[in-house]
């Protein structure tokens, strides 16, 4: 995933799942826009959604330091390099029925 597509990613899920627009991307989100851990935990759900993979318990882990959109951008970019491209909805193999 390029780092453009990771960013406009990004900005629209804050916008539509935490109301916060046109964020800087190196405030602390914490301190700039009262991000808390319930925020973090639905923001590691669209990360998944957005890579079209479960994360791993490592890292969700990692991602705890993580303060502002400039460090999440440079999260994705890592975990997305280390997995191959997701597939579109729908496009999944279908298996065929058993017979007995």
């Amino acid at each position: 995933m390029e780092r453009n597509a990771i960013i406009a990613a990004i900005l629209r899920i804050f916008a539509e799942r935490f109301e916060i627009v046109n964020p800087g991307l190196d405030d602390n989100l914490r301190d700039a826009y009262e991000f808390d851990s319930i925020d973090a935990v639905e923001l590691l759900h669209e990360i998944e959604l957005l890579l079209g993979t479960r994360l791993t318990q490592a890292e969700k882990k990692s991602a705890m330091d993580i303060r502002t959109i400039s460090q999440i951008i440079d999260y994705i970019e890592a975990l997305s390099s280390a997995r191959p491209p997701a597939k579109p909805p729908g496009s999944e193999e279908r298996l065929s029925p058993v017979e007995p």
